[in-house]
Formats: structure tokens, C-alpha cells, sequence
């Protein structure tokens, strides 16, 4: 869902001169923006080449849920995938912004919260224009749905509740839009702190 929302957000966005995406499967959206490339295996960090040249910044909206994975394999989906592709973009671009996708609670005591912790240490020392995203509860707002089997179900549950618990809790809940005109920003003009929490972003995303 973030992808999709941040996706959304770079077509509709003047300051934004093209975009690339990279990933599993097509987007699904046609614009004279947008280029993608579809890649069976996300591990050929590789495979870009040449294309990855030319852009200033990249938004890293890749994620998997910890659920059920040992630390082993969420390690290699989360770092190892992450920091792959980031050492491919420093060394073709070292000036890039790169925009990471964390969660809220990033170095707690859980196992996810450590890897994601990890991840953001050597993304701060590999980008001197580094922002980790510590993301809370997304609302979609413009149709994005989840890939993830048990994400779909328990949105479907909570749908009704998220424009409550906004309210009652709004440093919790932010809207795919707001989300993507925050990340945007923060590639253009960057932000007071390398590391956002959802308050941050907030603020960042409002019109």
C-alpha cells in the first residue's frame, strides 16, 4: 500500500520529472512519467544497469511482515535486500537521496524492530541524504490494497476504526497521501531530522 500511495502521489506531483519503479510485479498504471522494470528476482541487484542513473532520490517501499519468519529470513528480506540495492544506488549515485520505509517502534526489544534498527544504521552511514520513515497505521484513501493475504483481512476489520482512532490518537494514523506529499518533501527539501516519526510526517504531508 505505500508504494501505491507514494506512486500516486510522484504521478500527480509537478516538481516531479519521472519516476522509476522497480519491483515483482507491473504497477499496473500507465502515465508519461513513469517507467518501470519488473524483476523475478529482487535479489539481482544488478539487472538495472544503466537505468538507475539520472535520479535524485529513491523511496524504498519494499517490506515484508515479520509474522512467523525465523530472524533469519526476516533479515535477509529486510537488510539484505535493502542494503543490496541501496550499495547498488551509492555506487552509481553517492549524491542520491534515499528514502527508507521503517515502522514505528524501530529499535525495540522485538526481533523485527532490531533488523529494522540495523537497516537503518547502515543506511544512515551509507547516504550522507538519508531518511528513515518510522510509519505507524496508513489509511488508504485512493484505493490501495494490500498484497498480503492477512493485511487485506485485517484492514477489511478496521477500516471502520481508523478515521476513530485518528482522531482520538493522530500522531498514529496517517493517509497514503499524506504519506507520499511527506516523502516528496523530504527528497526536495529534506527535513530538521534524519529519523521521521509519525508526528514528523504528519507535518511534512499536510497541504
Amino acid at each position: 500500500m505505500v508504494g501505491q500511495g507514494v506512486l500516486r502521489e510522484c504521478l500527480r506531483d509537478d516538481s516531479v520529472e519521472g519516476v522509476l519503479a522497480i519491483g515483482r510485479s507491473s504497477a499496473g498504471r500507465h502515465h508519461p512519467k513513469l517507467r518501470e522494470i519488473v524483476l523475478r528476482d529482487m535479489f539481482d541487484f544488478g539487472a538495472a544497469g544503466a537505468d538507475l542513473q539520472g535520479y535524485d532520490a529513491c523511496f524504498f517501499c519494499l517490506g515484508v511482515s515479520s509474522a512467523g519468519m525465523s530472524e533469519a529470513d526476516y533479515t535477509r528480506l529486510t537488510y539484505d535486500l535493502t542494503l543490496g540495492w541501496a550499495k547498488e544506488l551509492a555506487r552509481v549515485n553517492p549524491a542520491l537521496t534515499f528514502v527508507y520505509v521503517s515502522g514505528m517502534g524501530t529499535n525495540g526489544k522485538a526481533m523485527w524492530a532490531q533488523v529494522k534498527g540495523r537497516t537503518e544504521q547502515a543506511l544512515l552511514a551509507l547516504f550522507p541524504s538519508a531518511y528513515m520513515v518510522r510509519l505507524g497505521m496508513l489509511r488508504p484513501v485512493h484505493g490501495e490494497v494490500s498484497k498480503t493475504r492477512w493485511t487485506r483481512i485485517a484492514y477489511a476489520v478496521l477500516w471502520p476504526l481508523l478515521p476513530l482512532v485518528r482522531l482520538i490518537a493522530p500522531g498514529m494514523v496517517i493517509t497514503t497521501e499524506e504519506l507520499g506529499r511527506a516523502m516528496i518533501r523530504v527528497a526536495r527539501d529534506g527535513a530538521p531530522g534524519r529519523v521521521l516519526e509519525m508526528r514528523d510526517l504528519r507535518a511534512l504531508g499536510a497541504l
